[in-house]
């Protein structure tokens, strides 16, 4: 199974411990699921990170030096204009298109409204973790 974890989620995983989103991540690794990312995705975490957390520059950096050990990376070649409120966030079904992505994990609620884009459904960890039986 191929997902994606939209800067929201990513965040809620790696920095608050026993949160939905965290569980949901460890189930991922423990089963076969392929992670997925994109580099627009990143510089949007390490940004955040910076502007909201205060983190360092070498903390951000070792903060994703540990996600570049399971997020799969793809270069999505095909541009979308589907959220018409936050074109940002576009970026995250380009990521889901080119990773092939059955699921897009997220908590933004432009990308929730939408419910799913061709094949990919959209949905928050806590739906997931129920529909994906984890």
């Amino acid at each position: 199974m191929h997902v994606v974890l939209d800067t929201n989620v990513l965040l809620s995983s790696t920095l608050w411990d026993g949160s939905v989103a965290q569980k949901l991540l460890f189930k991922f690794l423990k089963s076969d699921t392929a992670i997925f990312s994109s580099e627009a995705i990143i510089s949007e975490y390490k940004k955040v990170l910076k502007r909201d957390f205060e983190y360092s520059d070498e903390e951000v950096l070792a903060i994703v030096g540990k996600l570049v050990l399971f997020l799969n990376f793809v270069n999505p070649s095909e541009k979308i204009n589907v959220i018409k409120e936050d074109p940002d966030d576009n970026k995250v079904i380009e990521c889901a298109l080119a990773s092939s992505s059955a699921y897009l994990i997220t908590y933004d609620k432009h990308l929730l409204n939408l419910g799913s884009f061709r094949s990919i459904k959209i949905m928050t960890p806590e739906h997931a973790l129920g529909l994906l039986g984890f």
